[in-house]
C-alpha cells in the first residue's frame, strides 16, 4: 500500500485555502443584507460562504480522490469514508458581514479518527497556519510553537461568547470573571479557528469555547498540538472534535484553565 505523503497534501491544501480566501476577500464589499441567511439564532451565513465551499470541495476531490467531506454549509455529502476532510470556509461570518477583519478558511484531513492534516488561513494578514501528521506547526514558512509562558498571572486568553446556547451562561460568566481577575485578559476574536492558530504561535496562552463544532476546531486544534500544545475537552478528556467544547493551551496554562473551568461547569 502507497504511503500518504502528508506533508503534499498540506502543502496542496495551503494552496486551495489560500485561492479560497482570496475569492472570500474579493466579495468583501460585495455584501448587502439581503444576500445574508439565518440558518438559527444569531447564525449567519452568505453566498461567499456556500461558494467558497464549493469552490474548496472541487479543488480538494482532485487532490485527494474519494475523500468525504464534513462541511458547514452542507455542499457536499458527509460520506463515511476512510479520508475526510472537515470544513469551515469562512470561519468568521458574522466578521465578515460587518467588515470585521478577522475571518479564516479552515481545513483539516482526518485518516479514521485522526487529524492528519490542519491548515487555518488568516485572510485579511495573509497568515497561513499549517501542520501535517509527522512533520511541524508552521506560519508562513517558518516553524511556530507555543508560548513559554509559564506564569498564569501572565498570561493571555482568548474566548467565545456563546450566541445560543444559553443554558451554562451563568457558569460561562463565573469562568470569565475568574480568568479577568487572574490572568493578563481576554479577547473575543470572533473565529476560533483564528484563536487556535494564535495559540498554537504564541500569541495566546489558551482558549476555550463551548457550543463549537467540529469544522471550527479540527484544523487549529491539530496545529496547536504540533506547535507543543495541550487540547482537551472541558473534563480533560480527548472529546473535543465533536463533543462541542475545547481548551486548547501550552503546558503551563491549560492545566490552570481545566481546573477552573471543571470546577465551574461541574465536569471534574
Amino acid at each position: 500500500m502507497k504511503k500518504t505523503d502528508y506533508q503534499a497534501l498540506c502543502n496542496g491544501v495551503c494552496d486551495i485555502a489560500r485561492e479560497a480566501g482570496d475569492y472570500i476577500l474579493q466579495q468583501l464589499n460585495n455584501i448587502t443584507h439581503t444576500e445574508i441567511e439565518q440558518k438559527g439564532h444569531h447564525n449567519y451565513v452568505t453566498y461567499v460562504d456556500k461558494s467558497a465551499e464549493e469552490l474548496i470541495v472541487n479543488r480538494l476531490k482532485v487532490l485527494l480522490p474519494g475523500s468525504g467531506f464534513i462541511t458547514e454549509e452542507n455542499t457536499a455529502g458527509h460520506d463515511q469514508q476512510l479520508f475526510r476532510w472537515v470544513i469551515d470556509p469562512l470561519d468568521g461570518t458574522t466578521n465578515f458581514i460587518h467588515k470585521v477583519p478577522v475571518f479564516c478558511v479552515s481545513i483539516a484531513l482526518m485518516e479514521g479518527d485522526e487529524v492528519v492534516v490542519g491548515v487555518v488561513y488568516e485572510i485579511n494578514l495573509d497568515e497561513c497556519f499549517y501542520a501535517w501528521k509527522g512533520g511541524k506547526a508552521m506560519l508562513n514558512s517558518k516553524e511556530i510553537s507555543v508560548s513559554p509562558v509559564k506564569d498564569f498571572d501572565n498570561s493571555l486568553l482568548a474566548t467565545g461568547f456563546p450566541y445560543y446556547d444559553y443554558g451554562r451562561l451563568d457558569d460561562y460568566v463565573t469562568v470569565f470573571k475568574h480568568f479577568m481577575q487572574h490572568t493578563a485578559g481576554l479577547r473575543r476574536l470572533g473565529s476560533a479557528a483564528a484563536d487556535l492558530a494564535y495559540v498554537a504561535c504564541g500569541r495566546f496562552e489558551g482558549f476555550y469555547e463551548y457550543g463549537l463544532n467540529s469544522w471550527d476546531v479540527a484544523a487549529g486544534s491539530f496545529i496547536v498540538e504540533m506547535a507543543g500544545g495541550v487540547v482537551t475537552d472541558f473534563t480533560g478528556g480527548g472529546n473535543y472534535l465533536f463533543g462541542r467544547e475545547l481548551i486548547a493551551g501550552n503546558p503551563h496554562a491549560h492545566p490552570e484553565m481545566k481546573k477552573v473551568i471543571g470546577k465551574y461547569f461541574g465536569h471534574i
